[in-house]
């Protein structure tokens, strides 16, 4: 697979997310994918979800289900780049978005998308978990700096 299938396999994945449909996500995804992010992120602690994913049916479960449960409006994201060499594709972004207890959040990530035969097997998710924690977890309105 060349680096600009791979990058595509990846934009068109993030496409895909964006929709919440589960059957159009689930095949971009490995059967036995798997989704890592840092241990004790905001996200996983408030949902109460693993901040390791393993399976398609759990990726898939949490954009669709778990996701819109904390990032509850005007999610949106702006792309940094998207860089790929062979099977690994590296995503820069910033999310915005309201989440369900009404604060305003802001973040960059770095995701880390590593593909076996078209599909994505294992995402590694970065971010500045501490900015993320003090918005989800400020009161509502108050200033999560």
């Amino acid at each position: 697979m060349t680096s600009q299938q791979s990058r595509e396999i990846v934009q068109r994945a993030w496409q895909a997310f964006a929709t919440r449909d589960a059957e159009r996500i689930s095949a971009f995804f490995d059967e036995d994918a798997q989704w890592l992010a840092p241990a004790g992120n905001a996200t996983a602690v408030a949902l109460d979800v693993t901040d390791h994913m393993v399976g398609r049916e759990g990726i898939v479960r949490f954009l669709t289900i778990d996701f819109p449960r904390l990032f509850a409006e005007d999610v949106a994201v702006t792309f940094r780049g998207f860089h790929a060499d062979g099977d690994v594709v590296v995503v820069e972004e910033t999310m915005e978005a309201t989440l369900s207890n009404g604060n305003s959040y802001t973040n960059d990530y770095c995701f880390v998308f590593e593909l076996h035969n078209g599909l994505i097997y294992r995402v590694r998710e970065y971010m500045d978990a501490a900015r993320g924690a003090r918005m989800v977890f400020a009161e509502q309105g108050g200033d999560p700096t």
